[in-house]
């Protein structure tokens, strides 16, 4: 993971504000792929503030890729540029798998770009370090630092095309899925 620090500012044994925390945690990471350190996560929305300790050190966190239900995770984000097409969509099956993807990328999804995919949250990623072009089922665009993406729980992947990692850092908030607010069922695949 870059040099990041996370800084938790929330009130001391005395209820005075302080510095509490001051390093990312639960660090997940494929070396040549992915980075990702989880900087919080709650349980529910609206935050519960009077909860204790570093919330995003729950088990139940984990390396789940959505927050829990009614919750919300803030997230740094690292990826590599991109690899063999072969063998990214390898990796990505396999970090489907072990964050418990609800929603697979279909053969058509994997073929457009291997890190395809859709959750059923509201995201919003700003690019911090390096360049990435974002990428959904109908177009790509190259965002740099300082661009920010609103994801409303759609297909979308990210492309690396440049020879540096991407640094991004992003919320995502649980909602409900885009499919079922229109009325449309969304079965998972």
């Amino acid at each position: 993971m870059p040099d990041i620090k996370r800084y938790v500012v929330g009130p001391n044994q005395s209820g005075r504000s302080a510095i509490l925390e001051t390093e990312p945690t639960n660090i997940q990471a494929k070396e040549g792929f992915y980075t990702r350190a989880t900087l919080w996560a709650t349980h529910e929305i609206p935050v519960d503030n009077s909860i204790g300790g570093d919330r995003s050190l729950t088990e139940d966190v984990g390396a789940r890729r959505e927050p829990l239900p009614g919750g919300m995770l803030v997230r740094a984000l690292e990826l590599w540029p991109d690899m063999d097409p072969e063998e990214h969509r390898r990796k990505f099956a396999e970090l489907n798998a072990q964050v418990e993807q609800k929603y697979l990328p279909s053969e058509a999804d994997a073929q457009r770009h291997p890190t395809m995919h859709r959750t059923d949250t509201l995201d919003c990623i700003t690019v911090v370090r390096g360049e990435i072009y974002l990428i959904t089922d109908t177009d790509e665009v190259l965002m740099t630092p300082g661009d920010t993406v609103i994801i409303r729980g759609v297909n979308h992947g990210w492309k690396n095309r440049s020879d540096s990692p991407c640094l991004l850092i992003g919320t995502m908030l649980d909602a409900i899925p885009v499919h079922a607010a229109a009325g449309r069922p969304l079965t998972p695949r």
